[in-house]
């Protein structure tokens, strides 16, 4: 069996890829990290942790070395709103954490880095409609450009030197876990405070259209392309969807079952931001090459989150 370390373990998706993980690949194989201390969810699941920065080379190697680690999951990053109010912790983590992983799993020669991008590496001058593969990329944020240097160097280092790279465009990813400073953060707190105050004030305008996915989903697409057999890939990064909405329309669907919601409409910053980004992505390169097929469409995940939240709140929301 193949030994795994994962990065930035604690944030949105770590949370759920570690127990994923330990249930698929088995409790001895997966290494979770992060800076901070082991949470509390981590401990009750006797999860193996380790608290490291990405930043500290040595650290990093040791722990690479010690446990004869396979895979690098680096999942370690600043996110787009909280790095546009950063931007230099972001250039810190996102570029020189990420430089550290790849140049540890090189000189090691480790199986496989992968290291998720976003739909953040596009920019307005991208095609915002069904986004193909590849494409124009010039991101207007320093998490976007982050995730492009990420894209760029992964794909250098296997031409140049054979590494095992692989990459997912995430869309907004969407699970009852509190987010951590993304721009997509609003479809998860629109949850939160429908069910809490039946009211909710959105950071983006109400047409602003988006591609999301479940964690679920995001979940199952990263194991499949972990997984997929290398001579299957044509492409280093893919982008993968599961379906776009705009924030009114997603109110109008938390209606349906929380007829005395309210939204109203006060845009930030996060909305400059997500109208640069695409409001559909085409994906058929990753459903061609390794089969990747999303399981939940819009109303399925209105009624997961909705029964979620709820249950993480003790609040029900009939």
């Amino acid at each position: 069996m193949k030994k795994y370390l994962v990065t930035g373990s604690y944030g949105q998706i770590g949370m759920d890829l570690v127990p994923a993980m330990l249930k698929r690949y088995g409790k001895e194989n997966v290494i979770a990290t992060g800076r901070k201390k082991i949470p509390e969810a981590f401990k009750e699941l006797d999860v193996i942790y380790n608290r490291l920065d990405a930043r500290d080379e040595y650290g990093l190697r040791r722990l690479l070395v010690e446990y004869d680690i396979d895979i690098v999951i680096h999942n370690a990053s600043v996110l787009s709103a909280t790095g546009e109010r950063n931007p230099q912790l972001a250039h810190s983590i996102n570029f020189e954490g990420f430089y550290n992983v790849l140049e540890a799993t090189r000189e090691l020669n480790l199986e496989q880095l992968f290291s998720p991008s976003s739909i953040a590496a596009f920019g307005p001058t991208t095609p915002l409609d069904n986004t193909p593969n590849i494409t124009i990329m010039e991101p207007t944020s320093i998490y976007g450009v982050s995730k492009v240097y990420i894209e760029l160097m992964g794909n250098y280092y296997n031409k140049k030197y054979g590494l095992n790279f692989r990459s997912l465009r995430y869309p907004g990813v969407l699970s009852p876990e509190e987010p951590g400073g993304g721009t997509t953060d609003y479809a998860i707190w629109i949850f939160y405070e429908a069910i809490k105050n039946k009211k909710y004030e959105c950071f983006l305008g109400p047409d602003v259209e988006l591609p999301m996915m479940m964690m679920s989903d995001c979940l199952k697409s990263t194991f499949d392309l972990i997984e997929a057999p290398d001579d299957k890939l044509q492409h280093r990064v893919y982008n993968v969807t599961s379906m776009s909405f705009t924030p009114e329309q997603l109110a109008d669907a938390i209606k349906d079952y929380i007829p005395d919601f309210e939204i109203t409409y006060k845009p930030d910053f996060r909305d400059g931001i997500a109208r640069s980004w695409p409001h559909s992505l085409d994906d058929s390169a990753a459903r061609k090459e390794w089969g990747w097929k999303p399981e939940f469409p819009f109303d399925k995940m209105v009624i997961e989150m909705l029964e979620g939240v709820s249950k993480k709140l003790v609040i029900p929301y009939k």
